[in-house]
């Protein structure tokens, strides 16, 4: 561990104040370390689930994994390798597979309240989607679609089960995206193609609203955005709240033959984060119960008077305000959200994010300040894309997590 680590750990650790007052007597390094994986493994306990510290899924002749979610009452983490579902136990024992998606899975979550897992499913006709269909030997026949696939685990029992043939996926069609997606603006003299910048949508994730609406839980989607550098209306997230308790009735079995346009009119809220234009968007979107925070897992962007940060928060109960967007003139005032005062502040632009950031290709909250970060490895033409999970907890300093030790 490196002593910034030790630091971070002691800091993060001391919930008591008896354990507080104790640490401010240690006299080396050497009683600070002990004590501190002491406390780290108390955590782990505390969590009411023992977590392994590293776990490998893969190789999968499919895409690079894309997210996961966990059940812990289930024992299961599921995978996303963009258009393969992995259905594992937590030791990473593989359970079941789920093939013939066809689209692009992204970010997944669990929905605690039905115990089916939701993620962001993609069709269309661009290089993305292109890429897919070519892997699998498809053509692009539908048009542009984007949904919920809302995902019965508990019927994934197998390996090699078809997401359509097994009926083992519905989906939810967000008709909204799909007008952004096509739309054309314009910007000053330009005209532009996807309005905000609009790729379609990636990060998935449950929890509460914002402000004053906390207190109730919804589905928050977020866009993913085309990295275009030379935009000036792609420099925010686009966050979009849906309450689904009437999606049972709009939810249809997947069809690749006759995509449906089955869904909500348009979601509950929708808000507005600043963060600069990011690399496709949020990748990864995770609600955490322990900070009260909405992470923002992202590929870094490439607009150099922006930090460029790989991870933004955004506190729940931070309240949204009427305003302008900057370089969006055909917008009109829209909620927009801050950012959490977390991680390192960019002077000129006063844009708060983390530089070391991670979870772009996974990430989930585990509870009591732990999460599980997944890392993409591996390739098609070396046998398949694997995902490593590692255990860390988050600190909010400018490195904002730190691996979880093994005690012995």
């Amino acid at each position: 561990m490196e002593l910034q680590d030790i630091a971070s750990e002691i800091v993060y650790l001391l919930s008591y104040k008896t354990i507080f007052y104790m640490a401010k007597s240690f006299k080396s390094i050497a009683a600070a370390v002990f004590t501190a994986m002491i406390l780290g493994a108390f955590s782990i306990q505390a969590s009411g689930t023992e977590w392994k510290r590293q776990i490998t899924v893969g190789p999968y002749m499919a895409g690079h994994v894309q997210g996961i979610a966990v059940d812990k009452a289930a024992g299961c983490i599921y995978f996303s390798f963009t258009d393969v579902f992995v259905k594992t136990d937590l030791s990473g024992r593989v359970l079941g597979t789920v093939e013939g998606f066809l689209g692009h899975l992204g970010c997944l979550d669990l929905n605690p309240a039905d115990g089916k897992v939701y993620g962001s499913l993609e069709y269309k006709n661009d290089a993305i989607g292109k890429g897919i269909l070519s892997r699998n030997n498809a053509e692009f026949t539908t048009g542009n679609r984007f949904y919920i696939a809302i995902i019965d685990v508990a019927k994934i029992d197998r390996e090699g089960m078809h997401a359509v043939n097994d009926g083992i996926v519905k989906a939810v069609c967000l008709n909204n995206v799909i007008a952004d997606y096509e739309a054309k603006v314009k910007v000053g003299r330009h005209e532009y193609e996807h309005r905000y910048g609009c790729s379609g949508i990636d990060g998935v994730s449950f929890g509460p609203g914002f402000g004053k609406d906390s207190g109730n839980t919804y589905l928050t989607v977020a866009y993913g955005i085309y990295g275009d550098v030379n935009r000036k209306d792609n420099d925010y997230q686009v966050l979009h709240q849906y309450d689904i308790t009437s999606w049972d009735a709009l939810a249809q079995p997947l069809s690749l033959e006759n995509p449906h346009t089955s869904g909500p009119d348009k979601p509950y809220r929708t808000y507005f984060v600043y963060t600069g234009n990011t690399s496709w968007g949020v990748q990864n979107l995770e609600y955490d119960a322990h900070t009260g925070y909405w992470f923002m897992a992202v590929y870094k962007g490439k607009k150099p008077e922006f930090p460029n940060y790989r991870l933004f928060a955004v506190d729940s109960k931070a309240r949204p305000k009427m305003k302008k967007l900057d370089g969006v003139p055909y917008a009109g005032k829209q909620l927009v959200l801050p950012l959490a005062q977390a991680g390192e502040e960019h002077p000129e632009t006063g844009i708060f994010g983390w530089a070391r950031g991670g979870g772009a290709t996974g990430l989930e909250s585990l509870g009591d300040g732990l999460f599980y970060i997944s890392r993409s490895f591996g390739k098609k033409k070396e046998g398949g894309y694997s995902s490593e999970l590692t255990l860390w907890r988050f600190t909010g300093e400018t490195r904002p997590f730190i691996k979880v030790e093994k005690l012995f």
